[in-house]
C-alpha cells in the first residue's frame, strides 16, 4: 500500500512536469537549455565537481519554472478581475525564475569559461 502511494506520487509528479512542458514557452526554453548544456559539459569533459554545480543550477530553473507555473494557473483560477495581489504574486513568481536563471548564467561562466577562453581568445573575445 505505501509502495503503491509512493509510485502514483511519482506519477504524479511526472504528469505535472509533462504538463508544463507541453504548455509553457518558457519551460521548453529552459529544459532544451538545460540539454544544451548538458551536453557541452560532456563534450568539454568537465569535472565531476562541475557537474554538481551544473545539475544544481539546472534543477533550481527546471523547480522555479515548475513553481511559477503553479503559482499562476492558481492565480488565473481564482482570480477573473485584475487585482494587484494576483500581479504580485505571478511577478513574485517569475522573479524566482529570473533569479534562478541568473544563477545558472553564473554558474556556467564559472565553469565553461576556463575550457573555453582559448577558444574566445582566437576570436578576440577577452
Amino acid at each position: 500500500m505505501f509502495l503503491s502511494r509512493f509510485l502514483r506520487s511519482f506519477k504524479c509528479a511526472a504528469a505535472g512536469i509533462i504538463y508544463s512542458l507541453k504548455t509553457q514557452r518558457n519551460m521548453r526554453i529552459h529544459f532544451t537549455a538545460a540539454l544544451l548544456v548538458l551536453g557541452l559539459g560532456y563534450w568539454l569533459r568537465i569535472e565531476a565537481r562541475e557537474w554538481l554545480l551544473v545539475f544544481f543550477a539546472i534543477a533550481l530553473v527546471i523547480a522555479m519554472e515548475l513553481v511559477n507555473t503553479a503559482v499562476e494557473t492558481v492565480v488565473d483560477l481564482y482570480v477573473r478581475d485584475y487585482l494587484p495581489g494576483a500581479r504580485i504574486a505571478k511577478d513574485v513568481a517569475a522573479g524566482a525564475v529570473l533569479v534562478a536563471a541568473l544563477n545558472s548564467l553564473a554558474v556556467a561562466y564559472i565553469v565553461f569559461y576556463p575550457y573555453l577562453k582559448d577558444f574566445f581568445a582566437g576570436v578576440g573575445v577577452p
